[in-house]
């Protein structure tokens, strides 16, 4: 995630990018509908992407964009589920270029969503949506916030977040990027809300997940060279335990078997289902 004076995140580009891969190459159903995503990235960037035909098909950039639409998609439906047991505050922790907040559907009216991520991050993203005319929701609110320099909570105080009502969060392709210390907090903090607060996030197995050729440099040692390391991994019955021990009373991980019933069984364009879990959800 960083350090203060960072430049904006080039993962979350990244990230944007290949949201907008799948909404114009993949087949339907779309796993994500995300027609907002495309209008965020440069012109000149999304025209260098639609020309090159090799890198859309590269074995490990579908199976990472595969990645990137499903935690999302999981998170939204997640979120959906926790309307209505009452949930009104959505935190979108690290959100990057999360385009919820600018296609929400109807049952999605009562929420008030916070976008947390790094002021130079949040800048960036900012600065896109004017240029493409995108209009911010009335129930959106930014939350500028470097989660290590700062504590979650405290960051969360600068902003209008009731600290008093349940709270769903977010956390997708953050937690890695953090030292455990700081993700045992992030963690610790969210089980401090009301039930049924609840969070959904991504982890790492330190695996190579996304990789189908051995002697290629790991997807870790590519964003590494981009200025951002991974830093953190999770062995999943040893982070079940953790989030049972923290205060969480239902601890659930996406497994493939379940990813794949749930978003692939009509898919006909080969875009592949998750290899292993990545996707984790606890329930105050």
């Amino acid at each position: 995630m960083g350090t203060q004076g960072r430049e904006a995140s080039r993962t979350a580009a990244g990230v944007a990018v290949l949201r907008a891969m799948h909404q114009l190459y993949d087949g339907s159903p779309k796993i994500l509908s995300d027609p907002i995503t495309p209008l965020l990235l440069d012109e000149g960037l999304l025209q260098r992407v639609q020309a090159n035909r090799e890198w859309q098909q590269d074995s490990r950039t579908t199976a990472l964009r595969s990645h990137v639409v499903l935690r999302s998609r999981y998170a939204e439906d997640c979120l959906r589920e926790a309307t209505y047991r009452g949930v009104r505050q959505y935190v979108i922790l690290g959100s990057g270029f999360d385009t919820f907040a600018y296609r929400q559907p109807a049952w999605a009216a009562p929420l008030r969503i916070f976008e947390v991520d790094h002021p130079a991050s949040q800048r960036a993203k900012l600065e896109r949506l004017r240029s493409s005319n995108i209009p911010t929701p009335p129930n959106l609110e930014f939350i500028s916030a470097d989660f290590e320099s700062r504590s979650l909570g405290d960051a969360l105080a600068l902003g209008s977040l009731d600290f008093r009502s349940p709270v769903f969060f977010s956390c997708l392709g953050v937690l890695v990027y953090l030292p455990q210390t700081s993700v045992s907090e992030i963690f610790q903090m969210v089980a401090s809300f009301p039930a049924p607060s609840e969070i959904v996030f991504t982890f790492s197995q330190g695996d190579r997940s996304f990789e189908d050729n051995p002697g290629r440099p790991s997807l870790a040692d590519e964003v590494a060279a981009l200025g951002e390391p991974w830093r953190s991994y999770h062995d999943p019955a040893a982070l079940c335990r953790e989030l049972s021990e923290a205060g969480f009373s239902r601890v659930s991980l996406l497994s493939p078997e379940e990813a794949k019933d749930l978003y692939y069984r009509e898919r006909t364009d080969g875009l592949p289902p998750p290899r292993r879990s990545s996707i984790g959800r606890a329930i105050v």
